[in-house]
Order: structure tokens, then C-alpha cells, then sequence
């Protein structure tokens, strides 16, 4: 289930950003940050780890509660064109989970929280802002938490 709940926000957050962003961002899933951004911004989605596992007892379910990474990196002239175009998509973002709560079914529930701010240089590279998003997916396995 946890495979399923973060292959189905990598397909949420894909399709939202590609149709409401133009240039789209680059939306990948547990890949290393390029030396080279592009110009829409990069998505990295990091699998993250399970926070709690609650026992729902006859018939033996386990409700679980995941929490994945979504980091957004993007590049700019100034600092203020890159904040603007990072608070953009966190809006976006929020606005694809918001949508489907679901994920189309792959969980009871997603929810973003609050972001954790940085600015990035890279050696050689322009510099960038980024921001770290966590989201909750919420679901029920039968048996075992590892299931």
C-alpha cells in the first residue's frame, strides 16, 4: 500500500503540474537534484517513512500514517522571482492534493503540511530556493503494517 499511496501522488502531482503550469516542472521521484534547473522548477518526491501505525483489532488491520517528502527547487534572476515562482507552486501543489483527497483511491487521505524554507547554491550554478513539504497519506492495510 505505501508503494501505492506514493506512486499515486507522483501521477497526482505530474499530471495537476503539467496542466496548470506553463513552463511545466520537472516532477521526479527519489531522483538526485541536476546541477542544472529547469526552467519550470524541479519536484522531487522522497518516499519519506511511515510515522504511525495504529491496530484496528477483528478482523486485524493496521490504519497507517506515511509521511512523504515533496521538494521543490527553483531557479530565478533575483530572489524575489524566485520566491515568486515557489509560492506559486506550493500552491499548486496543495491545490492537486486538495483536489483528490483520495489520490484516486490509492488513500483514505492526503494531506500537505507546512513547508521548511532554504535557499540553495549550487557551485557554478545560479542560485536557487527551495522548500520541503511534507504529506501525510493516510491507509488501511489488512494483517500487517508491512503489507
Amino acid at each position: 500500500m505505501r508503494e501505492t499511496a506514493i506512486v499515486a501522488l507522483h501521477a497526482r502531482l505530474q499530471a495537476s503540474l503539467a496542466a496548470a503550469r506553463s513552463p511545466a516542472p520537472l516532477v521526479l521521484r527519489g531522483e538526485t537534484v541536476p546541477q542544472r534547473l529547469p526552467p519550470g522548477g524541479l519536484v522531487v518526491i522522497r518516499d519519506g517513512e511511515t510515522v504511525e501505525e495504529t491496530a484496528i483489532l477483528s478482523p486485524l488491520a493496521w490504519a497507517i500514517e506515511h509521511r512523504a517528502e515533496v521538494e521543490v527547487t527553483v531557479g530565478g534572476a533575483t530572489p524575489a522571482a524566485r520566491a515568486t515562482l515557489l509560492d506559486a507552486l506550493l500552491v499548486d501543489i496543495a491545490a492537486a492534493v486538495s483536489t483528490d483527497r483520495t489520490l484516486g483511491g490509492a488513500v483514505e487521505w492526503a494531506q500537505p503540511g507546512a513547508p521548511e524554507f532554504e535557499d540553495v547554491e549550487v557551485e557554478g550554478a545560479a542560485a536557487a530556493r527551495a522548500a520541503s513539504v511534507p504529506v501525510a497519506l493516510f491507509f488501511t492495510v489488512a494483517g500487517s503494517p508491512l503489507a
